[in-house]
């Protein structure tokens, strides 16, 4: 199923309810892919603050996410200039996915300071498949990703240190922040191109800032950098940044991921 239509055909209810049914070539292993988990709760979220522009999301992917899933946000708080909204991604087997997301107001101030310029690489048409003929997960058939610097998974690369284009196969996806988080997390976490050999690898945690509400860009691609900072104890800290084609920032974010080997 297209993204578009997937989004186009949640069951939406009162106080931003929403219900889904998370089709199976969105699947990441047993779970969810946890890009289209965090889209799917701001979707619910964004129906309680619609006229706030997003600017964190952080996201704890408790357990495995399949099937039928209900989702149903509540306001922590709201002021003047700012929201709080909780959504809770429920199975029969209770809550699995837990978001918080912070909405702010533009407002007037003296600091513009970019985030680190993009890095310069090959255009995306001119780099190979970041997965090559390998096998992929389920859900990453509705991506095109193309290496533009670093290894691809299984390499046994001295460093996790990553650079991709990403994009959407759906032309009917929406530019906006929904989108966007749906995207961000499709490459494969950047110690996996450490690794000699397959191994079980997991996202824990994800957080997300958005350095803009005016998303855009041009024929659908996104350059990602993913960095594995520090990894130990069947554990990495990895740091994420997301460009548009124009090299404008458009999004930084950390993860935890769970490494079983």
């Amino acid at each position: 199923m297209l993204y578009s239509e997937l989004i186009a055909g949640l069951k939406r209810g009162t106080n931003g309810r929403v219900e889904a049914t998370i089709p199976e070539d969105w699947m990441q292993g047993r779970t969810t892919y946890g890009g289209l988990t965090a889209a799917l709760c701001l979707e619910s979220a964004l129906e309680l603050v619609p006229d706030m522009p997003l600017r964190a999301a952080q996201v704890a992917f408790v357990g495995p996410v399949g099937g039928d899933v209900v989702i149903s946000p509540s306001i922590l708080r709201r002021g003047k200039s700012s929201a709080f909204i909780n959504a809770d991604m429920v199975t029969g087997d209770g809550v699995m996915a837990r978001c918080l997301f912070t909405f702010g107001a533009k407002r007037d101030s003296k600091l513009n300071q970019r985030s680190r310029e993009c890095p310069e690489v090959k255009a995306p048409d001119e780099c190979q498949s970041f997965f090559g003929s390998g096998r992929r997960p389920t859900f990453a058939n509705h991506f095109n990703v193309r290496l533009a610097d670093g290894y691809p998974p299984m390499s046994g690369a001295e460093r996790g240190d990553i650079t991709l284009w990403l994009r959407h196969k759906d032309e009917g996806a929406l530019w906006n922040a929904t989108t966007l988080l749906s995207i961000a997390d499709s490459p494969p976490p950047a110690a996996m191109s450490m690794m000699s050999e397959p191994a079980p690898i997991s996202s824990m945690t994800w957080m997300a800032e958005f350095l803009t509400d005016d998303i855009q860009t041009t024929e659908g691609w996104f350059l990602a950098h993913h960095e594995a900072q520090a990894t130990s104890d069947g554990y990495s800290s990895q740091s994420m940044r997301l460009w548009n084609r124009s090299g404008d920032a458009v999004m930084i974010g950390r993860q935890t991921v769970a490494v079983f080997g």
